[in-house]
């Protein structure tokens, strides 16, 4: 007997395209020709998807690195807001002390709002115990 888990998702896609543009327009100089090059890399390889049970990150060359992680490991989210806070950058510290860094995340604060959430529904559900 296989019981199906429903998983919807709330956010999937890549980077926030200003990032992009940002970059390039930066890259005009011979100074931010590396911060161009950064914002290529990751308009074009860099991908997220969070949903009720999972915060899924594609990235590295090629797009060929996957990291997951489930609600239950995250002990921390911290972000700093970019380009007066049309996206944002975030870093979720996970319970053993590794860090998952996402950069240019569109709509940041509503991302980290739904973590937080997601994050509070996991622990409340936790057998007493195993909340750490």
């Amino acid at each position: 007997m296989s019981a199906e888990i429903q998983e919807s998702v709330f956010y999937e896609g890549g980077p926030a395209k200003g990032d992009l543009i940002f970059n390039l327009l930066l890259g005009l100089t011979l100074i931010g020709i590396p911060f161009a090059v950064g914002g290529i890399v990751r308009a074009l390889w860099l991908r997220f998807r969070i949903t009720s049970r999972r915060i899924e990150v594609n990235g590295g060359w090629l797009g060929r690195e996957r990291t997951q992680v489930v609600y239950s490991q995250i002990r921390e989210v911290r972000c700093v807001s970019r380009a007066l806070g049309l996206w944002g950058d975030m870093v979720v510290v996970l319970s053993d002390g590794s860090k998952l860094e996402m950069r240019s995340v569109p709509n940041f604060r509503g991302v980290e709002a739904y973590i937080e959430e997601r994050r509070a529904a996991k622990k409340a559900a936790a057998p007493k115990g195993m909340a750490a």
